[in-house]
């Protein structure tokens, strides 16, 4: 698809979430013959690399007052390395760093005084393959406790849960998992900081449509390469687990390893609905905030906040669901708050992606040149309880394959100077009139609304007004909970987002 070119990466001010919310203001181919590299459909820019080892850090701030900072741990749990300290504000903590491949089963405790790092690529496990039985193939765990906090010092250190193995990171409200950069860690991050390590990468074996030809999709033998590294993902194993992750933030992360080839805030390709993945964070990503290459999983409690590009972007045959999405741009930053793809070289290629996302608000930018949603290459979808303000256009539905496809629409309010975009040009004819054909064919849907968003991203009168639709009746999908409200906040009251979340509410932690 065309590529985007996006500038002013950094020119945001300082405070960017809370000044919002103060102010009450708006947001190889995989088998050895064949198919194209999966790649992010929309490209941004991205920051120099920083080096490896940073430059010494300037002295960092003093704690608030009243905190305090546990003296450095004297050792390293087993299967970590003790490389020194790392200066934090009002003190210094012991950094316990990960490298090459985690085999067996590898627990980080939340240790006073202790701190853990990634050194380049982190890997969980050996690929099993597909179908479970790739020579060379082994399972492992990793286990993070709740609180842990993990860094990378640039964008080339990353975490890769293979095939068959699994990561546990179960944090809690009052104690998120949190997957960071250095600078985060020495207190010299900004609100401007953005791609500082690499991300999180998890891999499944559930079905994808991304493989050579003469290879049926959904099958054990249908893989492909994840973008970012040169590791697998793919199989026909619906509930295929690659473990949990709760209460999890991530911030500052995203890295091109080459031009269109570049590692997301989280990314999830081919994994299994059995996997757990509720109330996570990205935070300032350089690239999508979550991306999910194929694959069957639910997510619930999902926040995106600053992404660089796209926030939520599905590809190569994703059937899950998605409850409770919140997406808030940064002033003039960010592309598409959800690019919604199926096959880029077959669009019409099973398994088609079939996702659903319900109670969602997506509080876009009014930079121009860009929609705050896209659905292309023949993706279908169920699309219920949304709130979609801030861009001029909040709808763009491209490829024939894709309208064909009939996604569905129920219960969305949009607000934006243009409901749906209508640019045909050689490589794609749809028009408005279609995308309002297929929006309109659906129920309790207002193309036209005023936003009355409080705080940003609460829901306002005329929010609160719109009647919800059955997520779980209109998808088939049991996952979805059924509740009477549009958008991903109904009132101030909503705890979802409290607590575990940094810089989206007033008083709140700061990121």
């Amino acid at each position: 698809m065309v590529e985007r070119i996006k500038t002013s990466r950094l020119g945001m001010p300082g405070g960017w979430l809370l000044a919002a919310v103060a102010a009450g203001s708006m947001g190889l181919a995989a088998c050895d013959g064949g198919a194209a590299q999966v790649a992010s459909p929309g490209e941004g820019g991205f920051p120099p690399t920083p080096p490896a080892l940073p430059a010494p850090p300037a002295p960092p701030a003093p704690p608030a007052p009243g905190a305090t900072v546990a003296a450095p741990a004297g050792s390293c749990v087993a299967g970590t390395l003790d490389v020194g300290l790392v200066n934090v504000p009002g003190g210094q903590q012991r950094v316990c760093q990960l490298s090459g491949t985690i085999t067996g089963a590898l627990q980080l405790p939340n240790t006073a005084g202790v701190v853990y790092s990634m050194s380049g690529r982190v890997s969980v496990g050996a690929d099993v393959g597909g179908d479970g039985a790739r020579p060379g193939g082994a399972s492992a765990q990793l286990v993070v406790a709740p609180g842990v906090r993990i860094f990378g010092s640039s964008g080339a250190d990353f975490l890769v849960v293979q095939r068959g193995s699994t990561l546990s990171a179960i944090g809690s409200v009052n104690s998120p998992i949190v997957f960071t950069s250095r600078q985060d860690i020495e207190g010299t991050d900004t609100p401007q900081s953005i791609g500082q390590f690499g991300g999180l990468v998890l891999l499944g074996r559930a079905p994808i449509n991304s493989c050579p030809a003469a290879t049926p999709g959904g099958t054990a033998n249908c893989e492909a390469q994840v973008e970012g590294t040169n590791a697998f993902y793919g199989g026909a194993t619906v509930n295929d687990s690659s473990g949990s992750l709760v209460y999890v933030q991530v911030k500052y992360a995203g890295f091109e390893v080459a031009p269109n080839n570049e590692l997301n805030g989280i990314t999830l390709a081919g994994v299994g609905s059995g996997t757990r993945v509720e109330n996570i964070q990205v935070h300032n990503g350089s690239d999508d905030g979550v991306e999910l290459f194929g694959g069957t999983v639910n997510l619930r409690n999902v926040a995106v906040t600053g992404a660089d590009d796209d926030s939520i972007d599905w590809d190569t045959g994703y059937a899950g669901g998605i409850q409770f999405l919140l997406v808030v741009q940064r002033p003039e930053g960010g592309d598409h708050a959800l690019e919604l793809s199926s096959g880029a070289s077959n669009n019409d290629r099973e398994p088609r992606s079939r996702g659903t996302i319900a109670n969602f608000t997506l509080v876009t930018r009014n930079n121009a040149g860009a929609q705050a949603w896209v659905l292309n290459q023949g993706t279908d979808g169920n699309f219920v309880n949304g709130v979609v303000t801030g861009k001029p256009v909040c709808l763009d539905i491209d490829n024939n394959a894709t309208v064909a496809a009939a996604p569905t629409f129920n219960s969305l309010f949009f607000s934006c100077a243009t409901a749906f975009r209508d640019l045909p040009d050689g490589t794609d004819t749809v028009t408005a009139a279609q995308i309002a054909g297929l929006f309109n064919a659906g129920a309790n849907n207002v193309s036209n609304g005023v936003n009355s968003l409080q705080n940003v991203f609460i829901n306002g009168t005329n929010e609160s007004g719109r009647p919800a639709s059955d997520a779980a009746r209109i998808s088939g999908n049991a996952f979805f909970q059924s509740v009477n409200f549009i958008g991903a906040v109904p009132d101030a009251a909503d705890a979802r987002f409290r607590g575990w979340t940094c810089s989206l509410y007033a008083g709140g932690p700061a990121c």
